[in-house]
């Protein structure tokens, strides 16, 4: 039973949650793609290395996610410290290895930071947050992805050299963690989970891998694609810092939801990003289409993953890290099998095209008006 103190306290829970979410996807994940060529020089690595190491991350993150399937349901509220302190150390020894193998330990760990801290959050909002705030509280805590990136974006531009910018991203790390441990409410005894049939949760992963499928080009390839197109460096990193500004609007998904249902909010949101995809598509999309691609992305991609906690919590009403899980897992795979597949496609039909067939691809999502595909609960209005 959750008390109305706690409930009334779901901000503080939300907020500190997107922090420590913020740290292990903005700072221990993403933003290892903003120094690939500082690392590149630091180590002498061919775009093969530096390959390997990015596959390293990916490798923690699902370690991560699996990992989760226990510590999230026996504690969320150690599963989330863990993932700060996990990013704490692993951004630690990025930024003092002395050699590649222990700067990719530091990526394993980083990356297993991630993979932990979704499934967490998720699982220590169901327990502690009362019914009638959970949903904006899931979907707010989720935008600290947003957050993360708009914050680490200029960071490639500072006069100190990257291992002062990680040890940097490592303390902020370590005093997010101790802000969590002192104050992230403790969770009570868990409750008797309802069994899931294995088709409820086939539709929620077939979602969630569709948004790693349209994402990775985004992801690997939009700098590439915008700078091709005649936009300057430092318009591209604005362009990211759109993505993660733009992204905090995903909190608001909670609320459409709400309102409209989560079939609704799910399929509006799925065809405003295919609009984001397609405007990377045009010949020249200039900058302010690619301001505006870059903030349908972000917001999209926030208010996607954050319906998919939604969808999870819906299907395991005790135990939402499983369903979670699950969904990163398949939008991990999604993402993992899209981008080498696009970057193959590039060479032959051109980034323009790829963006075009991506937003083409995000409209397959309208399959769930089909009731089998759908969200549980979608009624008439979603």
């Amino acid at each position: 039973m959750v008390s109305e103190q706690t409930t009334a306290r779901w901000w503080s829970t939300a907020a500190v949650g997107a922090g420590v979410i913020a740290l292990c996807y903005g700072f221990a994940r993403y933003a290892y793609g903003l120094f690939v060529p500082r690392f590149g020089e630091t180590f002498g690595l061919t775009t093969v290395g530096v390959g390997v190491l990015g596959g390293l991350s990916t490798a923690g993150y699902g370690v991560g996610l699996l990992l989760s399937l226990r510590t999230a349901t026996r504690s969320a509220r150690g599963t989330v410290l863990l993932a700060g302190a996990l990013a704490a150390v692993g951004l630690g020894l990025m930024a003092a290895a002395p050699n590649v193998g222990v700067f990719g330990a530091g990526i394993v760990l980083a990356g297993a930071s991630a993979g932990l801290v979704s499934p967490g959050v998720a699982q220590l909002i169901g327990e502690t947050v009362g019914a009638r705030h959970r949903v904006r509280a899931q979907t707010w805590a989720n935008t600290g992805t947003g957050l993360g990136l708009a914050a680490s974006a200029f960071t490639p531009l500072l006069a100190f050299g990257w291992p002062s910018i990680w040890a940097g991203f490592a303390v902020l790390a370590a005093a997010m963690t101790v802000l969590a441990w002192r104050t992230l409410p403790r969770t009570p005894a868990a409750a008797a989970e309802i069994p899931v049939p294995v088709h409820g949760l086939v539709p929620l992963v077939v979602n969630s891998v569709l948004i790693g499928v349209t994402s990775a080009p985004y992801w690997t390839f939009s700098s590439s694609r915008l700078t091709a197109s005649g936009l300057s460096p430092t318009a591209a990193t604005w362009c990211w810092f759109t993505i993660g500004v733009a992204g905090l609007l995903g909190g608001l998904a909670g609320r459409a939801a709400e309102r409209v249902g989560l079939r609704t909010a799910n399929l509006v949101t799925w065809t405003l990003a295919a609009a984001g995809l397609a405007l990377l598509a045009l010949p020249t999309p200039g900058l302010a289409g690619a301001l505006v691609s870059s903030a349908l992305f972000g917001s999209t991609y926030m208010a996607l993953t954050g319906l998919c906690i939604l969808w999870a919590a819906r299907l395991f009403p005790t135990r939402p890290a499983r369903g979670v899980t699950w969904s990163f897992v398949g939008l991990g795979v999604g993402q993992t099998a899209a981008s080498p597949l696009a970057g193959a496609a590039a060479s032959g039909i051109g980034l323009a095209a790829v963006f075009g067939l991506a937003g083409l691809v995000a409209l397959v999502a309208w399959s769930q008006l089909d009731a089998r595909l759908a969200p549980p609960g979608s009624g008439p209005r979603g």
